[in-house]
């Protein structure tokens, strides 16, 4: 009797991973058809008008022409440019800062979720209303910082109309923008970190800086990771305030590779070049989120 129970289950269970399979997929249906539409479909449309020349009134060609005239673009060469430079302006910075204010504001307490508070208040402010009022920040002779500057005896200066300074500022307001914002995911990963470790390197006599180097940064090796990427994305998707303040410009000084694309598509309407120029942007966010993933997180082990 036992043995036929056995036989009959082994029989039934083809038949039962089957059917919970079946439930699985139909459960994932909804989701995978709004990514397959929403997400794997925009990505091959925009690679297959990356390869489409097509000239009014002849047929479509297919072909690396757009990427060719993509590379002997000089605007699009400022525009890469211009990323890297404000990549690195607002990268590196936004990470110690928020870093730093993480560490100094993780202990509980009235006044440090006050300053936590103060700090993350950019964060709810979209950033088209921020950089219309860094507008008037920067306005030349009577912004709120030519006023200030007035009184130490400087001289007025034209921030946005000024190509040596225009990215400048572009930098100074993603920083104060973004800063707050990184700090939680760092108060995040701090908080993940097992006080046993600080405790014993403090019996055996490590000092504040020593821990933090030997502690705390390879800890947070995949927080780091994970907000460098985050800030990748954001330095390629924030142009709000590209376009409020300086639309580009001056002569270029400002223009972004999101914006040239902008450009392209909607005031030259060359979609072939825009295309090209996406994919461009999107491999190269991709191979470098990969390799910050795999540089921080390599080695990185949490004990449960």
């Amino acid at each position: 009797m036992s043995q036929t129970i056995i036989l009959t289950a082994r029989a039934a269970a083809p038949r039962m991973r089957m059917r919970t399979e079946i439930v699985a997929l139909a459960l994932l249906a909804p989701s995978l058809i709004f990514l397959a539409a929403f997400t794997y479909w925009p990505v091959f449309g925009v690679t297959l008008r990356s390869l489409t020349q097509q000239r009014f009134g002849q047929n479509a060609s297919y072909g690396f022409d757009n990427f060719a005239r993509l590379f002997a673009d000089p605007h699009f060469s400022t525009a890469v440019h211009n990323t890297i430079v404000y990549a690195a302006g607002t990268i590196l910075p936004s990470l110690a800062l928020a870093l730093a204010f993480a560490l100094a504001l993780r202990e509980q307490g009235t006044l440090t979720a006050a300053l936590r508070a103060i700090l993350v208040m950019p964060l709810l402010i979209p950033l088209v209303a921020a950089s219309a009022l860094f507008v008037f920040v920067f306005l030349p002779g009577g912004g709120l910082l030519d006023y200030y500057f007035a009184k130490l005896g400087l001289h007025a200066t034209n921030w946005l109309g000024d190509p040596d300074l225009a990215l400048a500022a572009i930098i100074a307001i993603t920083i104060w923008k973004n800063t707050g914002y990184y700090m939680l995911f760092f108060l995040a990963g701090l908080a993940g970190i097992p006080e046993e470790y600080h405790e014993a390197a403090k019996i055996d006599g490590a000092g504040a800086i020593t821990r933090f180097w030997r502690i705390t940064l390879p800890l947070l090796g995949p927080t780091i990771a994970f907000v460098t990427v985050i800030a990748l994305v954001n330095t390629l998707v924030q142009i709000d305030h590209i376009i409020v303040m300086t639309g580009g410009g001056p002569s270029d000084s400002t223009n972004m590779i999101l914006y040239y694309i902008y450009q392209q598509a909607e005031q030259n309407m060359d979609t072939g070049l825009a295309s090209a120029a996406t994919v461009i942007c999107v491999g190269s966010l991709l191979a470098i989120s990969v390799l910050a993933l795999r540089t921080l997180e390599r080695g990185i082990h949490y004990e449960s």
